[in-house]
């Protein structure tokens, strides 16, 4: 089963991840949003965060998830290599992401923020299927 997939979108990036939970979704939505910068697979773990997020509803959480990686990539300059831990309860989650410093790899692009633009979290028959849009 794959990962994600990038689809086609005019001005952001879009992209569908997929998982068999809902936590391997989410942690595939990290990936490919990181993906779109630089190749999660070549950063080394050196840091290591816990993450505790409560939303309102289950879309609330995955864009405040999202956000919050990104807030960190921002302010700290961590860049994601792998989330271990994930639980979700309810509309609370809960984690550990491991990454580096972003000045360690070379990266291309820029994320300015998440959007609720055409977000969605779907149950299929092989688990869950997220999408998600991105401003560049």
């Amino acid at each position: 089963m794959k990962k994600y997939e990038y689809l086609s979108h005019t001005a952001d990036a879009k992209f569908r991840a997929f998982g068999k939970t809902i936590e391997n979704a989410f942690e595939n939505s990290a990936i490919a949003m990181f993906d779109i910068l630089g190749k999660t697979k070549k950063v080394k773990s050196v840091i290591e965060k816990k993450i505790n997020i409560n939303s309102d509803n289950q879309e609330a959480l995955l864009y405040d998830f999202l956000e919050e990686l990104l807030f960190l990539l921002d302010t700290e300059g961590l860049f994601l290599h792998k989330i271990t831990d994930l639980v979700i309860k309810e509309n609370s989650l809960t984690c550990i992401i491991e990454g580096d410093d972003y000045k360690n790899y070379d990266l291309s692009g820029d994320i300015k923020a998440i959007t609720y633009n055409d977000m969605s979290i779907k149950k299929t028959n092989n688990g869950y299927e997220i999408v998600v849009v991105v401003d560049i």
